[in-house]
């Protein structure tokens, strides 16, 4: 049972990538390091709700 999540740039709050996680083994929020196209440089996104 896995679920959609979006993640969100931290530095400019703009929503670039939506991946899948299964909330039974992960419950905490997700945060990955990816390229951000609005900022032009790599950056932490966080899982939003």
């Amino acid at each position: 049972m896995s679920d959609k999540v979006i993640l969100t740039c931290t530095e400019c709050l703009s929503r670039n990538y939506t991946t899948t996680k299964n909330k039974k083994t992960h419950t905490e929020r997700i945060e990955l390091k990816k390229f951000c196209p609005k900022c032009g440089k790599h950056t932490i996104h966080k899982e939003t709700k």
